[in-house]
Formats: C-alpha cells, structure tokens, sequence
C-alpha cells in the first residue's frame, strides 16, 4: 500500500498542490482521503465530502474511541482525523493515497508504519507565511498568530531526522508542484485488495 502524506502550516499552499497533482494527469492514479474535523466550514465555498468531512465534537470523540482513526490531532480548538475507512476507500479503487495531515499525524502514521512518500512544504520565511494567512482573510487576528506560533514549531519539527522524506519550500508554486511530483512519482498504487487493517 503506497501514500503521499504532505503536511505544512495552514497557509502554506497545501490545498492548492494537492489540486494540482489530482488534476495533472502525468502524476499517475491519486485520491485524496477526505479528513474529518470538528471545526465550522470556512465561508469560502468549502464542501462537506469534499473538503473535509464536517462533524461534531461529540461525533467525532465517539469514533476515536471506537479506534476508527489511523491518526488524529487537536489543533487550534478542533479535532482532525484520518479515518481507516477513508484511506481504505481510495486505495481499494487502486490509487495512491494522498494524505494531508499536521505533524502529530505524521508521527502517528510512522508509528503505524504507514509505507508513504512524507513530504513537507515549508513557506519561504514566516514573515510570507503570515501574509498569506492574513491575505486569505478567514481567520481572525488572533487565529493568525496561533497559527503562526504554531507553524514556527512545525518547521522546527521538520528537520527532525527521520520525520520526512522531501522538505519543499513554496516560494515558487510551479517550483514547488514539480517537487511534490517528484517526491510521488516512484510510488505505484496497491493491489485494490489491500487493506490498512490486513
């Protein structure tokens, strides 16, 4: 079984290179696992199913403790998780997997010796991070700084040997794609058969 796990500060371009390798047609079968969070649709047309599975608190504690998550994290006031289910589901229509999960996750995956690509995309400076965060305007002031506090620590974490296999600085988006492709283009999909629980 072969995933792509990306992880990077909010901010940073994730969603945006993820769209671009579903839609690249040189990059192979890929699927992306929809995550589950705990947190409110952003105003900016995202899509329950598509974006994120939204749940409740309460929903999604219930399915933690049922041991339906391959990873989750609490992050920012929220949960976001993984679901076995939903990384089985593109995996089983033979496709690569791509994963977009923070670094407690990908710790949690290496734990779980998931075989995947791990890649991190990294923003040219803190500085360009915040203001991209800021010039997205979906997230308070005070939101901003959280997130900017958090992602000091994560890049931090990204150097942590062993942790990732590609660190990937966007500070140029065509760059940076051809990098993220670069870092997925050896894997190959599994069997339709395979199972993350086998």
């Amino acid at each position: 079984m072969k995933c792509v796990v990306i992880c990077g500060p909010s901010g940073v371009g994730k969603g945006t290179l993820i769209n671009m390798l579903l839609k690249d047609k040189g990059c192979g079968r890929l699927g992306f696992s929809v995550s589950h969070t705990t947190r409110k649709p952003r105003p900016a047309g995202e899509v329950d199913g598509v974006h994120y599975n939204f749940i409740t608190h309460e929903v999604m504690e219930k399915l933690l403790k049922k041991s339906k998550f391959l990873e989750h994290a609490r992050v920012h006031g929220n949960i976001y998780g993984t679901s076995f289910e939903a990384v089985e589901k593109v995996i089983c229509d033979g496709k690569i997997c791509i994963l977009d999960i923070d670094v407690q996750g990908v710790r949690a995956c290496r734990r779980s010796k998931l075989e995947a690509a791990y890649v991190f995309i990294a923003p040219p400076s803190i500085a360009e991070l915040e203001r991209r965060l800021t010039g997205r305007g979906t997230e308070s002031e005070e939101q901003v700084t959280k997130r900017l506090r958090n992602a000091i620590g994560e890049l931090q974490d990204s150097h942590q040997p062993g942790l990732f296999d590609f660190v990937i600085v966007n500070d140029d988006l065509q760059k940076a794609f051809r990098q993220v492709q670069t870092s997925s283009s050896s894997l190959e999909p599994s069997p339709s058969s395979s199972s993350l629980l086998s």
